[in-house]
């Protein structure tokens, strides 16, 4: 297939990149421009400065370099690179931008004082994510309303005041006007993933705690062969514990007692369509767990594109007409067609439902 092919509206997905990276063309931009004679000269400038100072010296400042892609200048995707720490580009499709109904950012929580407890943010993670709210403050215009929703736990709530602190505080500053910025409002639809335990469904943090002490009670009198969600658990924690990543075994791996993926990624749908039924915002910020934005950028993206940083979003921007939506993680972009929840079954594992 041709690139004029695949750059064509009707063609999806299309995740090739004809151009060079940034990174790259900058280096053939500085090559060209520098004279021979100045190349013959770095082989003899002093070696007494060290290599990368002289390298340093000699880039000078390319930061206003544009961001070339399919011929054409692509505006804040250099912004967005620097957001999310990398380099890797895969702007959206020129056609895709006009329609644009709905952004919502789904907000991984800021650094917690650990999983086995309800404690909220660390001081990190407090300046996390109000950090990333000043981020936020710079898209958004005189006016326009954000809707702030967040899972119903302490860090998730902590990450989305001092979210809405970090816009407040700086729309003034960036010359953004006057948004209308609501209060925060609890989404059960943004939850944690769950472990079914026998006093029902369990936050996975709060299993946690229900884990510990029946495991004690075992431990104490010794009453035999343990029951099949704790072996689930255990499972689990004692990957975390020995350096590995429970959130990979669990998006890969069967777990009989852990919600499935494709559950978490179903109630986000309806959390974000419910959102965007209920108000007239054109911005909704969730701020929500990473293993669930895990889960829905890797069924959007077809792969797992690997576990978001603290504060680190994956933003769902609605297309008019109700029928697509660009999921975007890490500069890449995926055109998806929003499910239809009323046409799906419903979910067989009856002990996750709402």
């Amino acid at each position: 297939m041709s690139i004029d092919e695949h750059s064509s509206p009707g063609a999806l997905p299309r995740t090739e990149r004809p151009d060079a990276p940034a990174y790259l063309t900058r280096h053939r931009v500085r090559r060209s421009a520098q004279p021979a004679a100045d190349q013959a000269a770095e082989a003899e400038e002093d070696t007494s400065v060290p290599l990368y100072l002289r390298q340093f010296r000699g880039r000078g400042d390319h930061r206003s370099d544009p961001v070339m892609y399919d011929g054409n200048v692509v505006g804040n995707a250099r912004a967005w690179a620097e957001v999310t720490r990398t380099k890797e580009i895969v702007p959206e499709r020129r056609d895709q931008l006009a329609d644009i109904d709905c952004d919502i950012y789904l907000v991984r929580h800021g650094e917690t004082q650990g999983y086995s407890s309800e404690s909220g943010l660390t001081p990190l993670g407090s300046w996390q994510a109000h950090r990333r709210g000043q981020e936020l403050a710079r898209r958004v215009f005189d006016g326009q309303k954000v809707e702030l929703l967040c899972a119903p736990t302490n860090r998730a709530r902590q990450t989305a005041e001092h979210l809405r602190r970090g816009l407040l505080d700086n729309v003034e500053l960036y010359g953004r006007g006057e948004p209308d910025i609501s209060q925060l409002n609890d989404d059960r639809n943004f939850r944690n993933f769950e472990v079914a335990t026998p006093e029902g469904p369990r936050d996975v943090t709060s299993a946690f705690r229900l884990y510990h002490r029946e495991m004690e009670k075992y431990e104490r009198v010794g009453l035999g062969e343990r029951p099949g969600w704790l072996v689930d658990v255990d499972r689990f924690w004692g990957i975390q514990q020995g350096g590995g990543d429970p959130i990979t075994h669990w998006l890969t791996m069967p777990m009989m007692y852990f919600e499935p993926p494709v559950s978490c990624v179903r109630r986000f749908w309806r959390g974000i369509l419910t959102a965007r039924e209920n108000t007239d915002a054109r911005s909704i910020i969730v701020a929500t767990h990473s293993g669930p934005i895990r889960a829905f950028a890797t069924l959007a993206m077809g792969y797992d594109p690997g576990e978001p940083f603290n504060t680190e979003f994956v933003r769902v921007r609605l297309v008019a007409g109700g029928t697509t939506a660009l999921v975007l993680y890490r500069n890449r972009v995926q055109e998806v067609v929003i499910p239809d929840l009323d046409a799906l079954p419903p979910n067989s594992d009856t002990r996750f439902q709402e």
